[in-house]
């Protein structure tokens, strides 16, 4: 849910502080609110995200990408899929836009210090665990063994090779990337990121599971790790839909009795596993 205190009603005014081109389809925007008072007040956790607003155009829900503890630089990485988001990604350092948030529920880090963890990424779904993975990265003394697994369609598709390596020079950590199709210099994984699970390490009686992307790759997942005898409690699934007001009174991203905006975008499978596999939700 909003910060107490900040309408979230209302977007507040933040300036582009830096602008950064991922691929051709994807940008990122590191902001911060230009009223002082309200950059102090504003808090996140890992998993949550803010409503970004173009005014004149419309506003996206996009998730937060920067670690909680450096919340004085707000991150966001905005794929470029429509109208808004065209516009968004038209903006330079020193233009204004509005900001409304944060909402949802995020990633349970705090519940997973002294656990394994398995965070599992699909396509370009990796932005909503980003922070989660900051968030544990600089503070990888508290957690058990780290297991990071991104798999894409297409090699041209994977982004951030840079946070990856660094992830990978972490202690007690794993990175496996995989590509469905690759290109002759891809020097990882070939075939469905389903085939790298043989290689995770962690123990199921003691592991907290994260995962994002499509919805049938999360199933394969949360099969697999059922079978592997990890509890329904403790895989947690960042769900996707129409999401436009973000305090549950649209009904667009309605989910059975729940709405994703404000019961989620982050779920434990137990809580929606009568609904995730059932056809039409």
């Amino acid at each position: 849910m909003a910060n107490q205190g900040i309408n979230p009603y209302l977007p507040h005014e933040a300036v582009i502080l830096e602008r950064i081109q991922e691929t051709p389809g994807l940008f990122t925007l590191c902001l911060k609110f230009t009223d002082q008072a309200i950059q102090d007040s504003y808090h996140f956790s890992p998993g949550q995200f803010n409503m970004l607003h173009l005014y004149g155009i419309g506003e996206i829900p996009i998730s937060i990408v920067s670690d909680p503890a450096y919340s004085h630089i707000i991150e966001h990485t905005i794929r470029i899929v429509g109208r808004v988001s065209s516009a968004f990604s038209c903006l330079s350092v020193g233009d204004r836009i509005g900001v409304r948030g944060p909402f949802g529920c995020g990633w349970p880090v705090t519940e997973t210090r002294h656990k394994d963890v398995v965070i599992v990424t699909g396509g370009l779904g990796c932005a909503p665990v980003v922070s989660a993975i900051n968030y544990i990265a600089q503070r990888r003394e508290d957690y058990g063994c780290l297991n990071i697994v991104q798999g894409v369609k297409h090699t041209a598709d994977f982004i951030w090779k840079d946070r990856y390596d660094s992830w990978r020079q972490l202690e007690n950590t794993r990175v496996l990337l995989s590509a469905d199709v690759g290109e002759a210099l891809w020097p990882w994984h070939i075939g469905p990121v389903t085939t790298l699970f043989h290689q995770l390490e962690f123990d199921a009686d003691n592991v907290v599971v994260m995962m994002c992307g499509p919805e049938g790759m999360m199933h394969v997942v949360c099969d697999h790790m059922l079978d592997q005898r990890v509890a329904a409690t403790q895989l947690y699934l960042s769900m996707e839909r129409n999401m436009q007001c973000a305090i549950g009174h649209c009904g667009h991203c309605q989910y059975g009795g729940q709405f994703i905006c404000k019961d989620g975008p982050v779920f434990s499978y137990d809580k929606i596993r009568h609904l995730f596999n059932t056809k039409g939700f």
